[in-house]
């Protein structure tokens, strides 16, 4: 097998489809690092799964040697993208669009390499713009065009109102591409319309059009809907190591090879055929399988320890045996003083915040060494070696040293 066509199996790995192939395997034979953008409207400050499935096709093609560019649509943000509605979705502010977008870096650096990541803003090209260049723009479509795509097609249909700047939101985010020349658009399959839109505007603008490469929406943990925040099927990659293992092992099997695929970046296809092989000849557990996959995704959004302090967990919980002793002991660093129950909760990674493990402190779900805490004001002093218990399922056995 040839370098390119190694590159282009990679690449296609999991995508719907790749707009031009051709273009793409050309462009690859050149040899040069290509320049490869993907937008993200900042829409909310945390990041799930499903979002991360366009992160791990660029980080793939970091390891390719490519750049990437993380786009961050702010002025985009501001018009609002319908995408998959039929209705128009509300704008952000300018203030909500700078709290979102500061959280993003340290979320997307957890799968991209920052040595091979641009990250830009669209509001550094549209924010010089007049409104005489914007109607310049909005001349090089037709009304009838933008009605092919198809949530607008289907509010006209039911005549639904169309407010006009959001025929300006496929053209404003077609233009990105030609202010940062990119190779490559990536973009889940809703997206198509408007990633087929700058291949138009680069011509345009004499520009070679860009390849597109459309990936498929995650299904969330019922296996059936788009994964989604507002439908609980979710896995953010800020919860806890112990929550996204238990989460991952809940998927079904089916689901868990389409995750491994879309996901994955430890395993090459060849590693997945051969665990499907294994696990239909009955030489692999699918739970097991399942467990390598928990593993990878709880060390990549925290690190390596925590993913096997989590794993140690589910085992222990599932085999039904004393967690105290088969958890292993965590050290943690805490004031001579002694720590409260909440920061303990926090450092144990049982909770993301402060106020997490006080909202289940008062839902009485904290538990050290097997009795409920009450006490917000309760103080662990160095030495303790303690059992800590968060909900059901999630534990951590921890020594506090004094630092």
């Amino acid at each position: 097998m040839t370098d390119t066509q190694a590159a282009l199996d990679l690449i296609g790995r999991g995508a719907d489809e790749i707009i031009k192939r051709e273009d793409l395997e050309a462009r690859l034979k050149l040899g040069r690092p290509l320049r490869v953008k993907a937008g993200f409207d900042p829409t909310a400050p945390d990041l799930h799964l499903g979002h991360t499935v366009l992160l791990t096709k660029m980080r793939q093609f970091q390891e390719l040697g490519h750049r990437v560019i993380f786009l961050i649509g702010d002025f985009t943000g501001m018009i609002g993208d319908p995408t998959g509605k039929n209705v128009t979705r509300k704008p952000l502010s300018r203030e909500d669009i700078e709290a979102n977008a500061k959280t993003y870096a340290e979320q997307v650096f957890k799968i991209l390499d920052p040595e091979r990541t641009e990250v830009r803003f669209n509001s550094e090209w549209f924010g010089r713009m007049a409104a005489a260049d914007m109607i310049r723009l909005a001349a090089q479509h037709t009304v009838a065009r933008m009605l092919e795509r198809d949530d607008f097609a289907k509010r006209y249909a039911a005549q639904q109102s169309i407010a006009i700047h959001e025929f300006l939101y496929p053209l404003v985010q077609g233009y990105d591409s030609v202010a940062l020349e990119a190779d490559v658009e990536l973009g889940g399959t809703d997206q198509k319309f408007n990633l087929l839109m700058g291949r138009g505007l680069q011509e345009h603008y004499g520009q070679p059009p860009q390849v597109v490469l459309t990936m498929p929406l995650l299904e969330g943990l019922d296996g059936v809907a788009k994964m989604s925040k507002s439908l609980g099927n979710y896995i953010g990659i800020a919860e806890p190591a112990i929550d996204i293992v238990n989460k991952t092992m809940k998927i079904g099997d089916e689901l868990m090879w389409r995750w491994y695929d879309l996901l994955s970046l430890e395993r090459s296809s060849a590693d997945l055929a051969r665990m499907k092989a294994d696990v239909a000849a009955g030489q692999l557990h699918p739970r097991d399988a399942k467990l390598g996959l928990a593993r990878e995704l709880a060390a990549r959004f925290h690190d390596a320890a925590a993913a096997e302090n989590a794993v140690a967990q589910w085992t222990a919980l599932v085999r039904e045996q004393r967690v105290d002793v088969d958890l292993p002991l965590q050290d943690i660093t805490v004031p001579a003083a002694g720590i409260r129950v909440a920061p303990l909760f926090v450092a144990a990674k049982l909770a993301a915040s402060n106020s997490e493990a006080g909202r289940k402190m008062a839902e009485r779900a904290l538990r050290i060494d097997g009795a409920v805490v009450e006490d917000r004001e309760l103080v662990l002093a160095p030495g303790s070696e303690l059992l800590l218990q968060l909900g059901k399922r999630a534990f951590a056995r921890v020594r506090l040293v004094a630092g």
